[in-house]
């Protein structure tokens, strides 16, 4: 359990599956802050939408590439988006893009596993939306606690990279249910690892089969175009 959020503890669980929700309390408790927590995601997405901005929440494990894959994308698309930044700690992932050109605000989360909807709400108070097609939520990086709270966005990505293992899917089931899109990142590097796309794909097909799932890697940039037709899609 997480001993800062209780975010692994989902008010839908099955009690027999998770002692901890026998407790009434307990339970109570995290009904509200799940509730509070989603009628804030809901008054952030019409926010978004008045301002005809499409939200995307990137979730992964640390280090799978979702900062360097933003950095790629404001190469290769006239898309114009900005970016909240959620780490532990320092603003490196945010002062990365900024050098890029793209506007990016760091969300420091002390010791929170995950961002929720009242920091992006805070965070929305530091960035314009005008003129944007798309703002990203860079959420934690961690492959639990992200996917049990709704920031406000209107569709989710999940990274996977190659050396992480083809095997993550089945094992973080809640995170790629959730997923909308499904990158493998760092595929330059199947030569070197074993790791079979087509076991993705495969557990994928069985868990979410309405998610989307390509192999991309930012130093071959012909596989970053599916991500950005995709990413049309939503503006569509």
């Amino acid at each position: 359990m997480c001993s800062n959020c209780d975010c692994s503890l989902d008010a839908h669980d099955n009690p027999s599956q998770n002692p901890q929700l026998n407790n009434k309390k307990t339970l109570a408790v995290i009904s509200k802050i799940l509730h509070e927590n989603d009628h804030e995601a809901a008054h952030i997405r019409e926010h978004f939408e008045s301002h005809g901005v499409t939200a995307v929440n990137l979730m992964s494990s640390p280090g799978s590439g979702k900062t360097t894959l933003l950095e790629h994308l404001h190469q290769h698309t006239p898309l114009r988006y900005a970016v909240i930044e959620g780490d532990l700690e320092t603003a490196r992932d945010a002062e990365r893009l900024q050098a890029h050109g793209i506007a990016a605000w760091q969300i420091q989360t002390g010791s929170a596993c995950h961002l929720d909807a009242s920091m992006v709400h805070t965070a929305l108070h530091h960035l314009s939306l005008e003129g944007l097609d798309l703002c990203f939520v860079e959420n934690v990086g961690n492959l639990v606690c992200p996917a049990s709270y709704d920031v406000g966005t209107h569709k989710n990505i999940v990274l996977i990279s190659v050396p992480e293992g083809d095997d993550k899917v089945e094992k973080y089931p809640v995170m790629f249910r959730r997923a909308d899109l499904v990158l493998i990142t760092k595929c330059d590097l199947l030569p070197h690892f074993d790791f079979d796309p087509e076991e993705v794909r495969q557990q994928m097909a069985r868990l979410n089969p309405h998610a989307l799932v390509l192999e991309v890697s930012v130093k071959q940039p012909e596989t970053l175009v599916p991500v950005i037709d995709w990413l049309n899609s939503l503006r569509a």
